[in-house]
């Protein structure tokens, strides 16, 4: 295999952080020796988010073996996922908020057709379900848990306890018509054809999608991170990998 030098087009805050957590955790655990330092396993990692390199290519590119890359991505993840806010964090932050987005993104991942819980029906495709919180300027504020894909938003939401802690905090919630029946905190757009709803719900429907818009700026944050665009691993590491994710997309905007 052929090693050639790459770029990351990050900010040196993402390096810096999981540098600082990687050697926090060896302090923690003990670590006499490794075949690659702190600053060398980040960027290791850093390289899989955000570009998808395999662990062939990432053994290739530091010099190390299959097994000890897989290993060390995976250390830096967890210790990622770790830091990514907890659903009553979120809930503290976006009660500082005017107002939250609410949407659902599919993540696709590699399975067969025949895979019935990882099929959406309405993007015809198999992934996994991830629900994002944004603020009124489309910055991510926090993502769920990853469901199979065949799940529908409004029970993703509910299972999530989201629905539940946007209510109790009394915090207004954009969201689409997925989320039809929600309740009181979750405001979508009125139903029905175009050319039967009064000019003022007419108005309402077009503010609604501008602010919807917004959140569309949180998801093309999360897909930038092109492991996300297509996973070939598996279902169970998916909430780790976004939540490590909205960890550093969290460190940047900060």
């Amino acid at each position: 295999m052929l090693v050639c030098p790459s770029g990351l087009e990050l900010s040196t805050s993402a390096p810096r952080l999981l540098r600082r957590e990687l050697a926090a955790r060896r302090r923690r655990i003990g670590t006499r020796w490794r075949r690659l330092t702190c600053g060398r396993q980040a960027l290791m990692a850093l390289a899989h988010l955000r570009c998808g390199h395999t662990f062939a290519q990432l053994a290739a590119g530091f010099g190390v073996g299959l097994a000890t890359a897989h290993r060390y991505v995976s250390e830096a993840v967890s210790v990622l996922a770790a830091l990514a806010p907890t659903i009553q964090q979120a809930m503290a932050v976006a009660a500082r908020k005017g107002f939250v987005i609410l949407d659902g993104t599919l993540l696709p991942v590699d399975r067969l057709a025949a895979d019935r819980p990882f099929y959406s029906g309405k993007r015809s495709r198999q992934g996994m379900d991830v629900q994002v919180l944004t603020d009124p300027f489309g910055k991510l504020v926090w993502a769920s848990p990853a469901l199979p894909g065949a799940v529908h938003d409004i029970k993703a939401a509910r299972t999530h306890d989201l629905l539940d802690a946007l209510s109790g905090g009394g915090i207004p919630c954009w969201a689409d018509k997925a989320q039809q029946g929600s309740g009181p905190a979750v405001r979508v757009r009125f139903r029905g054809r175009r050319d039967q709803l009064s000019n003022g719900k007419k108005a309402v429907n077009r503010a609604h999608a501008k602010i919807r818009a917004l959140g569309e700026q949180a998801m093309a944050a999360l897909k930038s991170w092109r492991l996300l665009r297509k996973l070939r691993c598996s279902t169970t590491r998916v909430t780790d990998l976004v939540k490590a994710v909205l960890t550093l997309e969290l460190t940047a905007s900060a």
